[in-house]
């Protein structure tokens, strides 16, 4: 795949979005980037005339956005999930700078489908949702006044993709048909739903053998989570890793010799 055109796997997705004019502005953003894959989980106000003036003249970007009721659903077919916070939490997900974000991101972007995600104005991405990323992106502004409007973060982030793309062009100009590895050494990683569908048959099993309380089995699992996250299970390796507990649960006999 050329480059350049592995913008088209990159999807921009914008979390609960109180303001229009935000929406607007993002999908300026992300024309002006060469993106057009545009998602919306629950926005406030979706279609707006503000976020139709905002965009000024992206509005094919606009009106093709794709509006979803849970992140989990803006994330059907990514096999990597980029978060962006504007501030560090106490969590065990690997940070990194909007470059190496991108570095990453469009290497997976070569073969398989990516998702760089954003959250509300206010508060930014929940850690709920944080727990359906696998990176964590923090741009490196002022600490005395790290306030980013939305859309101008979007800028950043398809600045650096696009940017990343760029180089890795030039690389095909200068070594046409050369042996650049395409995606991450050509395995195919596990993408949102193989990975949704083993952590729920993680947790019935685990509720199952009793090590999860089942009153309050939520913060070690996700702790779990975040774990497996960083390790960007292949898509084999999950289905090894299902039929682990899936014998742990059924035991089967093995003959002995």
């Amino acid at each position: 795949m050329n480059s350049l055109n592995t913008l088209n796997n990159v999807r921009i997705v914008l979390c609960a979005t109180s303001h229009p004019g935000n929406i607007g502005s993002a999908a300026r953003a992300m024309k002006t980037m060469g993106f057009q894959n545009f998602y919306l989980v629950t926005p406030q106000h979706y279609p707006d005339p503000q976020a139709t003036a905002l965009a000024a003249g992206a509005t094919d970007v606009l009106d093709n956005a794709i509006v979803t009721s849970t992140l989990s659903e803006a994330l059907v077919g990514c096999a990597l999930a980029i978060g962006l916070s504007a501030r560090k939490r106490n969590l065990s997900h690997e940070i990194v700078t909007p470059r190496i974000a991108a570095q990453q991101g469009l290497q997976i972007a070569q073969t398989q489908q990516i998702a760089l995600v954003f959250g509300t104005e206010m508060s930014g991405l929940s850690n709920s949702e944080l727990d359906c990323c696998q990176l964590l992106a923090m741009i490196p502004a002022n600490p005395e006044y790290s306030s980013l409007n939305l859309a101008m973060a979007v800028q950043v982030m398809c600045y650096e993709m696009r940017m990343q793309a760029l180089e890795l062009a030039d690389q095909e100009i200068d070594a046409p048909g050369g042996n650049r590895d395409e995606g991450p050494g050509g395995i195919e990683l596990a993408n949102n739903e193989d990975l949704e569908r083993f952590y729920t048959h993680l947790e019935e099993t685990l509720l199952h053998i009793g090590y999860l309380n089942p009153a309050a089995p939520k913060k070690l699992f996700e702790r779990l989570r975040r774990l497996y996250a960083r390790a960007r299970l292949e898509k084999e390796e999950v289905n090894l890793l299902r039929g682990i507990l899936t014998l742990s649960v059924t035991p089967k006999k093995h003959t002995k010799y």
